[in-house]
């Protein structure tokens, strides 16, 4: 067939739209708690099948549909296509990948495992009709059955010699005894009895609220509980020491770490090759550092800067409102900025909201969660206000920059509105290119004028170095055989983050293997494709321009998005 023949051209483009929407309906089939998070409410009543049955059937048709995928001819199609055909192989190998490797059939996750994720859940599927709260009573029915579920992979792995570390399975089982033993557990899985539509009759809200309390005292506290008593008492024993925390340590643990790099950074990198591209950038912002904290703190030693950023309590949080403010201060400038850099907006709001205390103790710093694609629920950015003294001020601007705007926000919000894409392009896509937006906009921010002093700048440096260690850390503890100690070692010595962050941290990158390496690698595509497209315009790069193209194809593969920018600004 010819690129200039219209009916081939229609053919291939049509089987790829439809291979396209049944790709994604596959994923959103698989992932019920993705769909809710997005909007589509079509699976409000479900949960994943963790089952290793259901988990090869789901891999044997990601296999299928990317070889479909790959079988649309390339030349049959328009430009547009042409991206949406590679973007689509990527996405779905990706998802093979992660599903391949299969790590969640056995790694114990404080950050979003059971004891986090479902009670989150009450925070974004909302109950606004009697026929939705009846739905959300059989997601929560079925939450028992899949934590015993879970309990049973975790067993079954032993015998496959796959187990995490001691330290995360200490984690998970501390979060456990706070769900079970306090207030908080309940109090979130009960949490949508009180947020009933107020157009509600009497007699639904009564039916709903029993419902919801009957399903949440017999049903899911119970299943915690045995979910607990299999971790503490089948899984710990047999947990890994510390000291082998990465997947090499593990059987077929080399093969499945590099599925999983391949997976979140979208390149075909070895870990040795990252490992050394890590330990450059460290060097390089190392220097940069102690450049700042010389012009600040009065010393140029990165050693004695580091400590006195960690040790200051001038330079930390006196009270968990002032993280608040501050973060809401810093996102509120931000939007007035945005008209000057990037051309187009999203019309989803953002807003700043403060992590619950059932997941804040053993969580990352924040994140993000995008808004709803109906309009009901804005961007939402999660903060971690817990121990306020141990969070630096230096740093709460640029976190609040990648989380929310012109970071993840931007970018979510607006991929979520390019209604002329697929869904999958709209919604899914490259970690690397998540989290590479994410990390550029840090130092695009000092660009935009946004940090409020020099103080603030540290923060660039010390989150960029951060993100230069993840290179270094999780290569090595899955790849090269480093211990968590020694990971949590070079972090200190390395960034200015406070310990129990670098700690938390640590125990992310054994948990999730890989998905730290995508930030890095992702803001030094970006940066590289924005310096050559400078060069070839002879420095003549309209920023709005570029950030309109590099956000107006939604979250594309590394490689596919250099052929984007190079197609939009070929040169004069």
């Amino acid at each position: 067939m010819r690129a200039d023949d219209p009916a081939s051209l229609g053919g291939a483009a049509t089987d790829l739209a439809r291979l396209a929407d049944e790709a994604w309906e596959t994923v959103l089939a698989d992932q019920p708690i993705l769909a809710t998070s997005i909007g589509d409410r079509r699976f409000d009543d479900r949960l994943i099948d963790p089952r290793p049955a259901a988990r090869a059937t789901h891999r044997a048709r990601l296999a299928d549909l990317a070889e479909r995928a790959r079988a649309v001819p390339a030349d049959d199609l328009e430009p547009t296509d042409a991206v949406t055909r590679l973007a689509l192989i990527a996405f779905v190998e990706a998802e093979l990948d992660v599903a391949t490797a299969d790590v969640a059939r056995w790694a114990l996750d404080p950050l979003d495992g059971p004891q986090v994720q479902l009670l989150n859940l009450s925070s974004y599927q909302p109950v606004d009709t009697p026929a939705e709260g009846d739905r959300l009573v059989e997601r929560w029915r079925a939450m028992a059955p899949y934590v015993d579920r879970l309990a049973a992979n975790l067993v079954a792995a032993l015998d496959d010699g796959l187990v995490s570390p001691e330290a995360p399975v200490r984690a998970v089982i501390d979060e456990l005894d706070d769900l079970l033993d306090g207030a908080a557990g309940a109090e979130a899985l009960l949490a949508p009895a009180s947020a009933a539509h107020p157009d509600w009759s009497a007699s639904d809200r009564q039916r709903f609220s029993a419902a919801l309390d009957t399903v949440v005292r017999e049903d899911v506290l119970p299943a915690f509980g045995r979910y607990r008593a299999t971790v503490l008492d089948r899984v710990l024993p047999r947990a890994r020491p510390n000291d082998r925390p990465g997947l090499g340590d593990l059987p077929g643990g080399e093969a499945a770490y590099r599925r999983l790099v391949r997976a979140h950074t979208s390149l075909a990198l070895d870990p040795a090759e990252i490992h050394a591209i890590g330990l450059a950038a460290v060097e390089q912002i190392d220097a940069e550092l102690a450049e700042r904290a010389g012009r600040v703190l009065g010393t140029a030693d990165g050693g004695e800067a580091r400590a006195r950023l960690r040790s200051d309590p001038a330079v930390h949080f006196a009270t968990s409102a002032e993280v608040f403010a501050t973060s809401k201060a810093a996102l509120d400038r931000a939007k007035e900025a945005l008209p000057d850099w990037f051309g187009t907006l999203p019309a989803a709001p953002c807003e700043v909201v403060e992590m619950g205390s059932h997941e804040a103790k053993h969580s990352t710093i924040a994140y993000y969660l995008q808004p709803a694609e109906d309009g009901s629920r804005p961007g939402r950015y999660y903060l971690n206000t817990t121990a306020p003294e141990t969070r630096p001020r230096y740093e709460a601007e640029a976190l609040a920059f990648h989380e929310s705007i012109p970071g993840h926000h931007l970018q979510l919000a607006r991929g979520q509105e390019l209604t002329g894409l697929p869904a999958f392009r709209r919604h899914a896509g490259a970690t690397a290119f998540f989290e590479g937006w994410g990390l550029y906009t840090e130092r695009l921010s000092d660009e935009m004028g946004l940090y409020s002093a020099e103080l603030d700048r540290i923060g660039i440096a010390s989150f960029d170095g951060w993100r230069a260690c993840r290179l270094v850390v999780d290569t090595g503890m899955h790849a090269l055989g480093w211990t968590r100690d020694r990971a949590i070692a070079f972090m200190l010595d390395h960034t200015a983050l406070a310990r129990d962050n670098i700690v938390n941290e640590v125990d992310r990158y054994i948990t999730w293997p890989g998905q730290a390496l995508a930030y890095k690698l992702g803001q030094l595509e970006i940066r590289r494709l924005r310096d050559e497209a400078a060069g070839r315009l002879g420095g003549r790069l309209d920023m709005r321009a570029f950030h309109d193209v590099v956000l107006g194809e939604g979250a594309l593969p590394l490689p596919v998005l250099r052929a984007v920018v190079e197609r939009r600004f070929p040169g004069g």
